[in-house]
């Protein structure tokens, strides 16, 4: 089973695994979007705060900004729509970005629609970006999430992703968020990734 998880193919700007399809956002995403952000078991948990994508058209605009904000992004930060590789069903995004307030700590961020929720498609996706941002040639060491405190169902992500606890914080977004770290050497190092499926 893990060799199967740990299988991640990067060409470009795409990201493969076994499951999934990560490339970058398009405005005409925005319809499949709409049930991931247009919901508040989504929107409730991101940091900072959001609240649901009200209708199409706000779909359409946030899409345009993420679109226009990567092209400024040194990788191997970015945003990626995430899809099933057997449907091509847009079913989330996963991002890497630079923590506020000084930008120096990367962290991968996922959001999932319910309806795909407990498959282990957002460990999944966030193992392929952790891939992605230590194989390329910016020196990447270490990555961090961040999860609000009564938020299990993105601790739990964040451990199945390989990554460990290492405390609370209100450093970033102003919001007192658990945080959790992955280091280059600790990738696919054993445990807790085996949980994708």
């Amino acid at each position: 089973m893990a060799d199967r998880i740990h299988r991640v193919i990067i060409e470009g700007s795409l990201i493969s695994t076994p499951r999934l399809i990560l490339r970058p956002w398009a405005t005409g995403d925005a319809e499949a979007a709409l049930p991931v952000y247009g919901v508040d078991e989504v929107s409730r948990w991101l940091a900072p705060a959001l609240e649901p994508v009200s209708d199409l058209a706000a779909m359409e605009r946030l899409i345009e900004r993420w679109v226009a904000e990567s092209e400024t992004l040194e990788p191997p930060q970015g945003r990626w729509a995430v899809s099933l590789r057997e449907t091509g069903e847009l079913v989330g995004g996963v991002a890497l970005l630079p923590l506020p307030p000084l930008g120096g700590d990367l962290e991968i961020g996922w959001q999932l629609a319910p309806g795909v929720w407990g498959q282990g498609l957002a460990a999944e996706a966030g193992h392929a970006v952790a891939h992605q941002a230590f194989e390329s040639d910016a020196g990447v060491e270490e990555l961090f999430a961040v999860v609000r405190p009564r938020n299990a169902r993105g601790a739990a992500t964040a451990r199945r992703v390989g990554m460990e606890w290492v405390g609370e914080t209100e450093k970033y977004y102003n919001l007192q968020l658990q945080v959790y770290r992955l280091r280059k050497g600790d990738l696919d190092a054993g445990g807790p990734t085996a949980a994708f499926s």
